[in-house]
């Protein structure tokens, strides 16, 4: 069996897709706006405004970045990146002065978590975008 190795192709300029994935980021499915994917970036838009909403909804934690042991700083910096991909639904929620106590309960537990899911789910949709911008996805 021989295998055959794919050639790598070099990234373009920064300046063909840099806005495109600084809007994906501001503004989830904005970077396929635009790229006239209108469809695609309605679509995740809604999957990560109803993800969020339903993360404020069940009175979740937004992360705030702390250092001190290992697993401390992976868990509270990670979420905090998860918190801050969201965008302007992040930066809305902080300005409107959102500050959920940290409070046990699973409700609010699975808040926290579908917080940090709809900042996830807008990192996939710059790397979708990105892809689309650079020419190795249509």
């Amino acid at each position: 069996m021989s295998k055959t190795k794919k050639k790598k192709e070099p990234i373009p300029p920064i300046n063909l897709w840099g806005h495109i994935l600084a809007v994906a980021w501001l503004v989830p499915g904005g970077g396929h706006f635009l790229q006239r994917r209108h469809g695609r970036g309605a679509i995740l838009l809604g999957c990560v405004a109803i993800t969020f909403i339903i993360g404020l909804l069940m009175r979740g934690t937004m992360f705030q970045p702390q250092t001190g042991d290992l697993l401390t700083t992976i868990i509270n910096v990670g979420g905090f990146i998860g918190n801050l991909a969201s965008g302007v639904f992040y930066f809305f929620t902080v300005w409107l002065g959102y500050a959920q106590p940290d409070v046990a309960g699973h409700v609010h537990d699975y808040g926290t978590k579908f917080l940090v899911a709809a900042g996830l789910m807008n990192i996939l949709a710059m790397v979708d975008a990105f892809e689309i911008a650079v020419g190795r996805k249509s």
